[in-house]
């Protein structure tokens, strides 16, 4: 991936500099400020929230947060590791606040223990749940609205809402349907093959 990105930064930069080799490192310059601007601006949003979320470890309240939900994630998980459903109810809570960078230890921690009792619907349930990331407060992309210069950066509040919500909800129900079909399909292959031997071995 790495290759990939800096083979287009080159072919990028080589079609500027033949077209416009007067404006070439006049952009680049413009372009690197905008850049260190922005990580700046991202850095101080990042150092927030993870110390807001540091604070809710240290004083036991992600993991409070984690043990109410230990019922509905062990229903949609369908998993009874206590220690696994923490880890995974501390993940998505991480997801549902946006905070950056957090909530990925916690759900490789989950999925490695998920995978280590051979759950593989949990550990495909929790990837789910975090590719889908059902959002509550989308302070990253607060921070890169309140970066750019926008007048209401909170204002997609509710839309980041709502569209998480259903992507969410369409994740869980289709991985549902995957694995019920999955669970479906040998059944009636089992069902084909014994009506087949049932027709072949009929005396005509």
């Amino acid at each position: 991936m790495n290759a990939i990105f800096a083979a287009i930064f080159l072919l990028s930069a080589l079609l500027f500099l033949l077209h416009d080799p007067d404006g070439f490192l006049a952009a680049m310059l413009d372009g690197g400020e905008k850049a260190a601007l922005l990580c700046l601006s991202l850095l101080a949003a990042y150092c927030v929230w993870l110390g807001f979320f540091k604070v809710l470890e240290k004083s036991g309240l992600a993991q409070g947060l984690a043990r109410r939900t230990l019922p509905v994630m062990g229903k949609l998980l369908r998993s009874d590791d206590r220690e696994a459903l923490l880890y995974a109810g501390e993940n998505i809570s991480a997801n549902l606040l946006g905070l950056p960078g957090a909530p990925t230890p916690l759900g490789v921690k989950a999925t490695s223990r998920f995978l280590a009792q051979g759950n593989r619907y949990a550990a495909d349930m929790l990837f789910v749940l975090n590719a889908t990331s059902l959002q509550l407060l989308p302070t990253t992309v607060i921070a890169l609205r309140l970066a750019a210069g926008s007048a209401s950066p909170a204002d997609i509040f509710l839309p980041t809402l709502l569209a998480t919500l259903v992507s969410s909800a369409a994740g869980v129900l289709l991985l549902f349907l995957a694995d019920k079909a999955k669970r479906f399909l040998p059944q009636m292959r089992k069902l084909e093959r014994r009506r087949g031997t049932h027709v072949r071995r009929r005396p005509s």
